[in-house]
């Protein structure tokens, strides 16, 4: 990975969920390939299922670390980002996600009769300067979509059938009077009856989403476009499906004729025309400034996240735009412990404290020397919890390095308050240890975290020079470890259970996760 060393990562459970047809199989079986299974951080799979600890969540009814990918997100608010105004959600329905007050109108007020114009009161620019006025002072978004520079009404379909109807001239309409809008709908609705004929050629196969996703009726449809395969269902030349023909079923040829742009471009000079950011902005391609349309601004939105299983709400934000608080934030650093990565022996020298804070980066590791790291566990809970390491003897990947945990089971205090620790005399037996690291032995002990020792062997990158090259991040050692923490909590409240043994009642939980500690990179012999 290209993240500096050394890092944690923490994996999702969602990645490991199996297949539908994977649960026909025995208890015992699924059970054994479970507990034999490890994880391979290297895995391509594996690099969607990885994140920080600041970016998971922690659903408290399922007891499960939630991801970015498998919540599910809820709109709660839409509002522009320009000027924070909340927008309605049922004035998406008519003027679609983009706002609806761009600018303010030109020297009227909002109790005024039009016509409204929209300025910028930072350049002062007027869009009376390309011809377009508004009747009204709201819904800006659908009147600027029905009127081109200059001020014409765009052509619309439903306008060219109704002129079809009463001159009964069915001639396709001209390249220049059809606009983006227009294609896109004429192609919709050919491409739209394309599939109906190739649904009743297929023999009833629904023209929706889900009717194309089996494998049988992909073959179906390529047989469709190459003419093959047609003669086994029916007699007679195969439908083959055919593309757009004309303006009226989406067809527009380029504008090879530069005479006029060219003309365009000799009267006004170079500043007549557009910079790339605005061509970047403008939905249409443009080349000169009077081309240019008012742009709205694109609605963002505050979204609340649920647990995929018991649709639990994980993160919720308050409703109110300027406001950056939340209401309900389960996030999993509150949850889980945080484990954190150092060297025993740090070669890197310490960066002074009169200068700005930064990371020093260790040196490279060398190939088959034993390493020690310092792996400290931070509990967040009020109880304490007993935890349960467990690593592979060597790392996957095609350059195994040996691993050893030399305590993989411990217990790590509660987080309790600050002062209480300062009164105990533990510090005792903490200043007593003799620093030597010992197997089955805490390294250091604190009032919510534990450190204990991660020795590791890093592998050789020497190669065979007929198989392939040193990959990207392969000289990076990552340790995959399996964490399983138990503790005890309260029972949770319920209707009918009675006073005294709610008082009394104590529940096990437990978790268990993966997580990849990046210790290092290995030194290239």
């Amino acid at each position: 990975m290209a993240t500096a060393t050394p890092y944690t990562y923490i994996q999702c459970s969602c990645s490991d969920q199996p297949p539908a047809d994977a649960g026909r199989g025995s208890p015992a079986t699924t059970i054994s390939e479970d507990d034999e299974r490890t994880f391979d951080p290297r895995a391509p799979r594996s690099s969607y299922s990885l994140y920080p600890l600041e970016y998971l969540l922690y659903c408290e009814d399922c007891q499960q670390i939630r991801c970015p990918r498998c919540v599910t997100e809820e709109t709660v608010t839409y509002f522009c980002p320009n000027c924070l105004f909340e927008v309605p959600s049922s004035n998406l329905r008519s003027e679609g996600n983009s706002e609806t007050k761009l600018l303010g109108p030109e020297g009227a007020s909002s109790t005024s009769t039009g016509p409204f114009a929209l300025i910028c009161q930072y350049c002062h620019w007027s869009s009376r300067e390309i011809g377009i006025e508004f009747d009204r002072h709201s819904g800006i978004h659908s009147q600027l979509s029905r009127v081109n520079n200059g001020g014409e009404q765009k052509i619309t379909a439903k306008e060219v059938k109704e002129r079809r109807k009463e001159t009964h001239d069915d001639t396709p309409l001209p390249d220049d009077l059809v606009d983006a809008d227009l294609q896109f709908t004429n192609l919709k609705s050919f491409y739209q009856s394309q599939l109906a004929d190739v649904g009743s050629a297929l023999g009833g196969i629904s023209v929706h989403d889900g009717g194309f996703s089996s494998p049988a009726a992909l073959s179906r449809i390529m047989s469709l476009y190459t003419g093959r395969g047609g003669a086994k269902s029916q007699q007679g030349v195969p439908y083959v499906m055919r593309e757009a023909l004309n303006t009226d079923e989406g067809l527009k040829l380029a504008h090879l004729n530069d005479s006029s742009s060219i003309k365009k471009l000799t009267t006004g000079g170079w500043d007549c025309t557009v910079g790339t950011e605005q061509k970047e902005n403008q939905l249409e391609g443009v080349r000169f400034q009077d081309e240019l349309r008012p742009i709205p601004y694109l609605l963002r939105t505050k979204r609340s996240k649920r647990c995929p299983a018991c649709r639990h709400i994980l993160s919720k934000p308050e409703n109110k735009v300027t406001s950056t608080r939340y209401k309900i934030r389960l996030v999993a650093r509150s949850y889980i412990p945080t484990i954190t990565v150092r060297p025993l022996q740090p070669t890197a020298n310490p960066v002074p404290v009169i200068y700005r804070p930064g990371l020093s980066e260790e040196g490279p590791l060398k190939p088959s020397r034993p390493c020690q790291y310092i792996v400290t566990f931070k509990n967040p809970l009020f109880e304490s919890i007993k935890v349960s390491l467990a690593t592979p003897n060597v790392t996957p990947g095609r350059f195994s390095s040996t691993v050893t945990v030399l305590c993989p089971q411990f217990e790590i205090d509660a987080n309790t308050d600050m002062w209480d620790d300062a009164l105990k005399d533990d510090g005792k037996d903490r200043n007593d240890s003799s620093n030597q690291v010992e197997v089955g032995k805490i390294w250091e002990r604190g009032r919510n975290w534990v450190s204990i020792i991660l020795e590791v062997v890093p592998a050789s990158l020497v190669s065979d020079p007929s198989k392939l090259p040193l990959k990207d991040g392969e000289d990076v050692l990552e340790i995959p470890m399996f964490v399983r923490m138990e503790w005890e909590s309260d029972v949770q409240n319920d209707m009918g259970t009675p006073l005294g043994k709610e008082r009394d009642g104590r529940e096990k939980r437990e978790l268990a996760y993966w997580c990849v500690l990046g210790v290092g990179k290995i030194a290239q012999e």
